[in-house]
């Protein structure tokens, strides 16, 4: 057994999630050939060829061609880039704001000119993405004050002399950062401001005609609404949202959102198909530039939807598999938590699973990490603790430790 652990660890890791994927169904590596076949829609060559194929994948032997990836990809229900990652470039937005040539002092000088020229333009598009690429960790108060800083100075552009295409540019830019501040707001527990924000961001999107900062903000709505237990709220905010920008990467977000509305209300058929709704729209956009940008999906947030839903559910082994890949994908190789709000939902749900089967200390544990993180989502991360905490109350009602669990999580909420 340990040289067999010690063997997994040394495998590729698509490899070994092949493995975990297939267990977690309880497949045999013959019926998980089968269910690829099934999902291929096309003539594949003979089961004995497949199943030599399957058992070096898993192996780690031979990595799954352009034809094969996608095709093992769907037949656990995600997407290419999430199953076998590329090497995205985090180092981008640095990359250029320096090709830009400027820094924030003078981005600020250069705002304060009568006329607006592209690289002040460029430099600004580059400081909406850094702000929006430290979503992820940076903590809400101070991304709240610098967001609104930037806010002040992009909206201050709209009385300068401007052309069409700068003044949209501009109304764009507004609007992201206002989507932003929205989402910080939320997380701060601020429900009046960042729905007022969210309405800003969408008249600003209107404005300036353009359908990713309105489906965004149709997200947003998805999400409060989500988080406050309105779940057919957000459906149609979902619907919404898809309807204005159908092919962008919000859609899949929106689909994401939609499917875990659907868990909680109970309707098992309309998760999965909006979680393939989800997959194909994510299968057909290129990989991202930047992976860390919060208004852009990631492969990986793909299974962050999917891991919920089945949390949900009461899949625990599927469930499981997703909660691992989060962590994962969203740790860098040093051990930092480049996504830790992610990482925390995901313990959340590894603490379900250990409750469910009879593990208090380590639900315990794994719960109280996720609580403790400095990052927080308040309202997404007391959403999915409190089914942490409705499970303990189901299992160990009598248990000091539960209670004082529950105590916790209700401090956190208020």
């Amino acid at each position: 057994m340990g040289r067999d652990a010690e063997r997994d660890d040394e495998r590729p890791v698509w490899a070994r999630r092949i493995r975990r994927e297939r267990i977690a169904r309880g497949w045999t590596q013959a019926e998980a050939v089968e269910a690829l076949r099934a999902h291929a829609g096309g003539q594949l060559p003979d089961n004995g060829s497949l199943l030599r194929n399957w058992k070096r994948w898993e192996a780690g032997d031979t990595k799954p061609d352009e034809f094969y990836a996608p095709l093992v990809a769907k037949t656990f229900g995600t997407v290419t880039a999430a199953f076998f990652p590329q090497q995205g470039n985090r180092d981008a937005d640095a990359e250029l704001l320096a090709a830009t040539g400027l820094d924030t002092l003078e981005i600020v000088s250069r705002l304060r000119a009568s006329d607006v020229s592209p690289a002040t333009l460029d430099a600004l598009r580059v400081t909406a993405e850094r702000l929006c690429s430290e979503y992820p960790y940076m903590t809400s108060d101070q991304l709240h004050v610098e967001g609104q800083a930037w806010l002040r100075r992009i909206t201050a552009l709209l009385d300068r002399r401007l052309t069409l295409s700068q003044h949209r540019e501009v109304l764009t830019l507004a609007g992201t950062v206002a989507l932003l501040i929205g989402c910080v707001e939320y997380d701060m527990g601020r429900r009046p401001e960042a729905e007022a924000t969210r309405q800003a961001a969408f008249s600003l999107g209107q404005e300036a005609d353009n359908a990713d900062v309105m489906g965004w903000a149709q997200e947003m709505r998805a999400w409060y609404a989500l988080t406050q237990g309105n779940y057919h709220g957000v459906i149609a905010a979902a619907e919404a949202g898809e309807a204005i920008a159908p092919h962008h990467s919000v859609a899949v977000q929106l689909a994401g959102q939609r499917a875990k509305a659907w868990a909680r209300i109970g309707d098992r058929r309309q998760v999965e198909l909006a979680l393939e709704h989800g997959r194909n729209l994510l299968e057909a956009l290129p990989y991202p530039d930047n992976l860390d940008n919060h208004f852009i999906v990631d492969p990986s947030k793909f299974d962050f939807y999917a891991m919920d839903c089945y949390r949900t559910v009461g899949e625990d082994s599927r469930a499981e598999v997703y909660a691992n890949e989060v962590i994962r994908s969203s740790t860098d190789f040093d051990g930092t938590e480049r996504k830790p709000m992610r990482i925390a939902e995901a313990h959340v749900t590894l603490g379900v699973v250990a409750a469910r089967s009879g593990d208090l200390d380590h639900a315990l544990a794994l719960g109280r990490r996720a609580l403790q993180g400095d990052r927080k989502s308040l309202p997404s991360l007391t959403m999915v603790a409190r089914d942490l905490a409705t499970t303990l109350q189901r299992q160990y009602a009598g248990e000091p430790e539960t209670r004082s669990f529950t105590d916790e999580l209700r401090t956190l909420s208020e």
